[in-house]
């Protein structure tokens, strides 16, 4: 089913169902209660969620990356543990890193697959698993969003932090580190760039939410920050975030996609928007090209 094809109403439900204000069941209860043009609102609902097998674009096996799970300490955080999907671009040397953060239910497969496109890029890529002091991603998105809801939130934000000092003195890192993240993702990008200051040399947040305005003065790292234009709740964060980091002479570059939606570059259901996810993602690697070299 096209995105033509899905009611408005049943996006707006979809949207509070991967944030977290319904669950599954109430989402589809809702949704079945629209039909438009004898197209059932059910119909709808179930075309939007995620189908990760047909999203994939860059296989494990690939021969432009080696990728492999690990471990690490991460003290302060949920176990004191942590596991991630570590991509390495092929060859040797070392290369500048980039910290791939996922949405609000852990290391699904398409933020996998994002880190390989990442290493393909030239980037030695981190993807860690908010959810693996609980056990893991449960291998479905209901699953993983009440896990990720239920850990400690700051924690979880140590265990990113964590991850993101173990990727930048890794071996086969440069030094230079970048982080990108989506939805949760993306706020927790800019608490990195606060959190990290100068040790964050770039930094790029799809639709999240911004850091309190106060904080804003501590970030170092540029910014590239990639907006959905039918996002209402991230959207609101703007204004504000744009006036303190223009008030504290922050570099940040802003990009509004027409016709899009929360969730725009993900390529496993509906919301994604093809021409604005590739032109998105070419953006990003070029700003982590210019500001890890």
């Amino acid at each position: 089913m096209s995105p033509q094809q899905i009611d408005q109403r049943v996006f707006d439900l979809y949207d509070e169902y991967c944030h977290g204000f319904i669950d599954r069941r109430e989402f589809l209860k809702r949704a079945g209660a629209i039909s438009v043009a004898g197209v059932s609102g059910l119909a709808m609902a179930q075309a939007l969620l995620p189908r990760y097998a047909q999203a994939q674009t860059i296989a494990f096996t690939d021969n432009r990356i080696k990728a492999n799970y690990v471990e690490y300490d991460s003290p302060g955080g949920n176990s004191g543990r942590m596991r991630g999907y570590l991509v390495k671009p092929a060859g040797d040397g070392k290369f500048p890193a980039v910290l791939v953060i996922h949405e609000n239910r852990g290391l699904n497969p398409y933020i996998e697959d994002v880190a390989r496109r990442a290493a393909v890029a030239g980037f030695l890529a981190l993807a860690p698993d908010g959810l693996f002091p609980a056990g893991g991603y449960p291998g479905n998105d209901d699953d993983g969003r009440a896990m990720q809801r239920n850990l400690d939130q700051g924690k979880l934000k140590l265990d990113m932090l964590n991850s993101a000092r173990w990727l930048k003195a890794h071996a086969a890192s440069d030094g230079k580190l970048g982080a990108v993240g989506f939805c949760w993702g993306g706020g927790t990008v800019n608490h990195l760039a606060v959190t990290l200051g100068a040790d964050l040399q770039a930094g790029v947040p799809f639709y999240g939410a911004a850091p309190a305005a106060a904080d804003v003065g501590k970030i170092q790292a540029p910014l590239l920050i990639q907006s959905a234009e039918d996002d209402p709740r991230i959207n609101a964060m703007w204004p504000d975030f744009e006036a303190a980091l223009k008030a504290n002479g922050k570099a940040h570059e802003r990009h509004l996609y027409p016709n899009t939606r929360h969730g725009f570059h993900n390529n496993s259901t509906p919301r994604y928007n093809e021409a604005a996810a590739k032109l998105a993602w070419e953006r990003t690697v070029a700003h982590f090209e210019k500001h890890l070299g």
